[in-house]
C-alpha cells in the first residue's frame, strides 16, 4: 500500500508528466503586419518619416480627428440624466440598428418596406464579418460541398482569418490587374460565371480595400446579372460608406441595387472610418432574406450566436451613432464632416498626381491615383521598391505598394512624391 502511494506521488511530481497543460508547444504567431509597421514607424527618429500603412484618417497636421459632430453628440449624451449602463438587447440598440439599416439599404428599400431586413449590432465591421461568416457556416445550404467563400485577389487580409476560423475556406477570384493598375473586369466576371451555382462571393461595397479600385455602375449591373443567373450569394463588406466619395447615397449604390434586383445577400457595416469611431467598435450586420417569416427565423439564430459570443454589444458608440442618424440637424452636420474627410483625401490624390506628372515628371502613368477611390491606393510599385521606400526614404507602407492616402498632407506630400520618384527611377 505504501509503495502504491509513493508511485502516485512520484507520478504527480514528475516533471515530464504534467498534470495540467502548460502550452509549451503552442507555436509563436508572427505579429500583425500593419501593427508591426506602425511600431517600426514610431521607433524611427527620422524627422521626415511618413506612415502610409495604417487605415485611419489623419488631418492635415497628421493628427487623429475627432469629428465635430461626435464631440457635440458626446456632450448631449453626457448631459442626459436618463441614460444608464444596463445591458442592451442581445441584437443591440434598436434605434441604432434601425437607423443603420436605413442608411445602408436606403429608406425606401423594399427589404425595409416588407419588414424582411434583419439587423444586429456588432463589434464594428470585423464583428459583422465574423457573425455573418458564422451564420453562413452553420445555416447556409452547402449541399454537401466544401464550405468556401470567394474573396477578391487581393482583399483585406483579415478576411482570410475570419472565414477560416469558422470552417469556411477562402478561394480567390481575379480582381486587380497589375498591368492596368485597375479592375480585372473580365477575370472577375469570368470567375462568377465559372464558379459552382450558389457560391458565396465577398464583395467590397465601395472603396475596395486594399486597391481603391471599384467597378463602375454598369459593371456592377453586369455582376448582379451573373449573381442572379448563377444563384450566388453576395457577402457585402461596407467599411467606407460616405468616406469614399463624400456621398453616403452614392457609396451605398451597389448594395441598394443588388437588393432591388433580388440578389440574395448580407451586408457588413462599420462606423469606424466614416464616424471616426475606430476604438468604439460600432457596426452592424444586415441580412436580407426573401420573406418576413424567413427574417424572423434568421434573427432568432443570429441572437443565439451573438449571445454565446459577446452576450450584448456595447452601448456608448451605438448611442452616439444612433443620436446622429436620428437627428436631422446632427445628421446634416455629420454629412459635412464626411465631406471634409473625403474632400481632403481627394485633394491629396490630385496633388500627388500633379507632383508626379507635372513637377517631377516621374516615369510611367499615374492616372490610377485619380481613378482609385477611398482611403487606400495601389501605387503599382513592386515589393522591392516598397522595401526601398521604407529603408531609404523612411516611408512606411505595405510591401504590396498600398498606401493610405489619409497619411499624406500638405506638409509631407512633396517629400513622399520625391521618394516615390526616386525608387521608380531606380527600377
Amino acid at each position: 500500500m505504501a509503495n502504491r502511494a509513493k508511485q502516485v506521488l512520484n507520478h504527480i511530481l514528475s516533471p515530464t508528466k504534467m498534470s495540467a497543460e502548460l502550452w509549451q508547444d503552442v507555436p509563436l504567431a508572427p505579429p500583425d503586419s500593419i501593427f508591426k509597421l506602425t511600431a517600426a514607424y514610431k521607433a524611427d527618429t527620422f524627422d521626415k518619416k511618413v506612415n502610409l500603412g495604417v487605415g485611419a484618417y489623419r488631418d492635415d497636421d497628421n493628427k487623429p480627428w475627432v469629428l465635430p459632430v461626435i464631440k457635440k453628440a458626446t456632450r448631449v449624451l453626457l448631459n442626459d440624466e436618463s441614460l444608464d449602463h444596463e445591458y442592451l438587447p442581445i441584437t443591440g440598440l434598436p434605434e441604432f440598428t434601425a437607423a443603420a439599416a436605413r442608411l445602408i439599404l436606403g429608406p425606401a428599400s423594399p427589404a425595409l418596406k416588407e419588414a424582411r431586413a434583419v439587423s444586429v449590432q456588432t463589434i464594428s465591421g470585423t464583428g459583422a464579418n465574423h457573425l455573418g461568416a458564422l451564420f453562413l457556416s452553420r445555416f447556409y445550404k452547402w449541399d454537401g460541398a466544401p464550405k468556401k467563400i470567394w474573396l477578391s485577389n487581393p482583399t483585406w487580409a483579415n478576411h482570410h482569418a475570419i472565414f477560416r476560423n469558422v470552417g469556411i475556406e477562402p478561394v480567390e477570384y481575379p480582381y486587380y490587374d497589375p498591368k492596368t493598375i485597375g479592375l480585372d473586369y473580365d477575370g472577375f466576371v469570368g470567375a462568377l460565371q465559372d464558379a459552382p451555382e450558389r457560391s458565396v462571393f465577398l464583395l467590397h461595397a465601395c472603396a475596395h480595400n486594399p486597391t481603391g479600385v471599384d467597378p463602375t455602375a454598369e459593371q456592377w449591373k453586369a455582376v448582379a446579372d451573373v449573381m442572379l443567373e448563377k444563384k450566388h450569394y453576395a457577402f457585402f463588406d461596407c467599411a467606407y460608406q460616405g468616406f469614399a466619395s463624400g456621398d453616403l447615397d452614392k457609396d451605398a449604390w451597389a448594395v441598394r441595387y443588388f437588393v432591388e434586383r433580388g440578389v440574395a445577400l448580407l451586408v457588413c457595416q462599420s462606423f469606424a472610418k466614416n464616424a471616426g469611431l475606430y476604438g468604439e467598435r460600432v457596426g452592424a450586420l444586415h441580412m436580407v432574406p426573401p420573406t418576413k417569416e424567413a427574417a424572423d427565423r434568421v434573427k432568432s439564430q443570429l441572437s443565439v450566436l451573438q449571445r454565446s459570443e459577446i452576450s450584448n454589444p456595447p452601448t456608448h458608440g451605438a448611442r452616439l451613432v444612433s443620436l446622429i442618424l436620428n437627428d436631422a440637424g446632427l445628421f446634416d452636420e455629420w454629412k459635412r464632416d464626411i465631406e471634409t474627410m473625403a474632400g481632403r483625401i481627394i485633394a491629396m490624390r490630385k496633388e500627388l498626381y500633379r507632383l508626379l506628372t507635372e513637377e517631377l515628371k516621374t516615369p510611367g502613368s499615374w492616372e490610377h491615383i485619380l481613378d482609385q477611390i477611398g482611403m487606400f491606393s495601389f501605387t503599382g510599385i513592386s515589393p522591392e521598391q516598397s522595401a526601398a521606400l521604407t529603408a531609404n526614404g523612411h516611408v512606411y507602407l505595405t510591401t504590396n505598394g498600398r498606401i493610405s492616402m489619409a497619411g499624406l498632407n500638405t506638409k509631407n506630400i512633396k517629400y513622399f512624391a520625391e521618394q516615390l520618384d526616386a525608387v521608380v527611377r531606380a527600377g
